[in-house]
């Protein structure tokens, strides 16, 4: 798993090459533009989501392990 600061940079880039596409689309319509930006909104969004994860697991743990124990005392209320 990557670090925060290293996938802040990586949504700096891409936002700063959004606005540029933006403006490009702004000027006249591409069809090559229009998809790039499309797929780079899809890229950002699961950088966001990858950020969100970094910093979740930096606060409460590993998801497997958090999951497992949740699901672990799961089994133990349904037996009580």
């Amino acid at each position: 798993m990557r670090n925060i600061s290293e996938i802040h940079a990586e949504i700096e880039r891409a936002s700063e090459r959004r606005i540029e596409l933006w403006h490009a689309l702004g000027e006249w319509h591409d069809a090559a533009v229009a998809e790039e930006l499309k797929r780079l909104n899809a890229q950002l969004d699961g950088l966001w989501a990858e950020h969100r994860a970094v910093k979740a697991a930096r606060r409460f743990g590993d998801r497997t392990r958090i999951v497992a124990r949740a699901r672990a005392e799961e089994r133990l209320e349904r037996a009580a």
